[in-house]
């Protein structure tokens, strides 16, 4: 095997590991990650500090993590122009629906250019939780460890005291997977 090959597979290894991603399926040309759907869960005892953002929602109206205190929070990384964001957003409303007060649902909206194409989005799938409005991506600065800046479509449920439970990188898998790791994190306590 030549160097230049040997290093080009070096190189690549290392990237793969820094994005924490398993494959580089769904990236195209846009230059996101997209994992492969697998459920991450963190033990209780495991679990960092409670994730600290702010910043506005789709409306330009502040919004913070940690408003949703109290009860387990599920953040849903997404983007109109996201194929797989577009693909999961029945599953992410019927799990909210169906879990309704058991847990408080957000979004984290990236890289769309305004928040029209967002909105557009919201009412064409019927999502009526908030959504972060984040075009450069700082909000996933938040979640070290977790998400990178390019991570879309991710989903992370926070325990009742905003810490990291699980995360989803890549499409959720279904809807009963989210409302069960939900359910499971709410019995936590």
């Amino acid at each position: 095997m030549s160097r230049s090959l040997l290093g080009a597979l070096a190189l690549t290894s290392a990237l793969l590991l820094a994005t924490g991603c398993s494959s580089l399926e769904g990236t195209g040309s846009n230059g996101y990650i997209s994992g492969n759907g697998d459920v991450q869960i963190v033990k209780a005892v495991d679990r960092g500090d409670p994730i600290e953002y702010a910043g506005e929602d789709l409306d330009g109206d502040p919004i913070a993590v940690s408003d949703f205190r109290g009860k387990p929070t599920v953040l849903n990384v997404w983007g109109s122009w996201c194929a797989e964001c577009v693909a999961e957003a029945s599953d992410l409303v019927d799990a909210a629906e169906e879990l309704g007060d058991t847990a408080s649902f957000v979004g984290i909206n990236l890289r769309d250019p305004s928040t029209a194409q967002a909105l557009s989005h919201d009412r064409k799938y019927g999502v009526e939780y908030p959504s972060f409005y984040e075009p450069d991506g700082k909000a996933l600065l938040a979640f070290p460890g977790v998400l990178s800046p390019r991570t879309v479509p991710a989903t992370v449920v926070l325990d009742a005291e905003g810490r990291v439970a699980a995360s989803i990188i890549g499409p959720i898998p279904s809807t009963q997977t989210l409302v069960d790791v939900v359910e499971d994190v709410a019995a936590d306590g």
